[in-house]
């Protein structure tokens, strides 16, 4: 059995906040800015050398994995305001039913997390055997797990 050694963690920036902080400055509810804060402050992202895990809640918690060998592309967008403060968004495009594309807005050096993303699947679907055969849209998984169609 593999050994699971965590590469990176992190939450999303509060600047996603901005906007609200501000406004409490002109006296527009300060618990809402606050909840906002704890929302923020509760989302944490786990990348480990075989998965992603994302959790997330401030009263109710869920946590969601995924599995590295079923990312099949990955695309980074940053707005203007984003790229001010060296911050992105990592969109992954996957091969899970559930969540066949995940967001991880508002992260500091989102850059570098895509290509540890990237590299960090590619190795994981060599260890698992598994290739992502692309023939008119549709994606199959293929080696000794079952077939996503």
């Amino acid at each position: 059995m593999d050994t699971e050694r965590s590469e990176w963690t992190g939450t999303p920036s509060q600047w996603q906040n901005a906007g609200w902080f501000l406004a409490c400055l002109l006296l527009i509810p300060i618990p809402w800015a606050l909840w906002r804060w704890l929302v923020v402050r509760n989302t944490v992202y786990t990348l480990t050398d075989q998965r992603l895990s994302i959790r997330r809640g401030v009263l109710n918690r869920t946590t969601e994995d995924l599995e590295l060998y079923r990312v099949r592309d990955t695309r980074l967008e940053q707005t203007f305001f984003e790229r001010m403060f060296g911050l992105g968004e990592v969109v992954l495009f996957t091969t899970d039913a559930s969540t066949p594309e995940i967001h991880l807005p508002w992260l500091k050096d989102a850059a570098s997390l895509r290509e540890s993303i990237r590299r960090l699947s590619e190795a994981r679907r060599d260890a698992k055997r598994v290739r992502t055969f692309e023939s008119g849209g549709g994606h199959e998984d293929l080696g000794g797990h079952d077939a996503l169609h």
